[in-house]
């Protein structure tokens, strides 16, 4: 008997299939018959969902970082809580570590033939996150807690720096990553011209707490701040 499924539904059976096998095997050496094959269907109902394996990329692409920015947004928005500490967990939580991906699927992004993958996730993450970290700044200057003319700049500085560098301190020893989440602690400071010390009391023990991975989960550091 055949299975007809809400078209939704089924585009979500799509992408968790293509989830599985970029992780597994990479964007580039899966194909869209893989993805056929993983779920049964046929290729002109893969084709009514998407047009290409990139379309489908996409699409995973945006449901991931979503789920991010959603949390983010909810950050952002607890004015109860200071600027600086919303700032921090916003900052430490550039990098794709929160954004529902498994493990085998992590892995696969950060090699570099699946540089496509990796770049469409920082493009949609700065869309959503920099907007958001941009407000925070210019809260952060309505108190006179930090000083720019370019925010939205800064922000954009910011974002590429941490997700660049973070992304790899994994591959670091100890000594590197405390220097450069040292380093990248000192030049915010200055690039926000903001009192010396201000982020590292609260950045720095987030970042300790987290194995100095960069990356902290939103709702874990929703619960942490006081």
């Amino acid at each position: 008997m055949r299975i007809v499924k809400e078209a939704e539904e089924r585009k979500n059976e799509i992408l968790d299939a293509a989830e599985r096998l970029f992780g597994t095997k990479g964007y580039d050496h899966t194909s869209t018959g893989d993805i056929l094959n993983e779920i049964g269907i046929a290729r002109g109902t893969l084709y009514y969902h998407f047009k290409s394996k990139e379309e489908i990329l996409d699409a995973m692409v945006e449901r991931m970082t979503g789920r991010l920015i959603e949390k983010a947004k909810m950050i952002a928005a607890k004015k109860e809580i200071p600027v600086l500490q919303r700032l921090t967990v916003m900052i430490c939580a550039l990098n794709v570590n929160d954004a529902g991906i498994g493990r085998e699927l992590l892995e696969q992004v950060h090699k570099p033939q699946n540089a496509l993958m990796h770049r469409k996730m920082e493009k949609s993450l700065s869309a959503g996150i920099n907007p958001l970290l941009t407000e925070l700044v210019k809260e952060g200057i309505a108190q006179g807690i930090c000083q720019t003319e370019y925010p939205e700049e800064a922000v954009e500085m910011t974002f590429l720096y941490a997700s660049t560098v973070f992304d790899d301190l994994a591959e670091h020893s100890e000594e590197e990553k405390k220097r450069k989440i040292a380093a990248f602690i000192y030049h915010l400071e200055r690039l926000l011209h903001m009192e010396q010390g201000s982020m590292k009391e609260v950045m720095l023990p987030i970042f300790q707490r987290e194995g100095a991975r960069g990356a902290v989960s939103l709702p874990d550091a929703e619960n942490r701040i006081e």
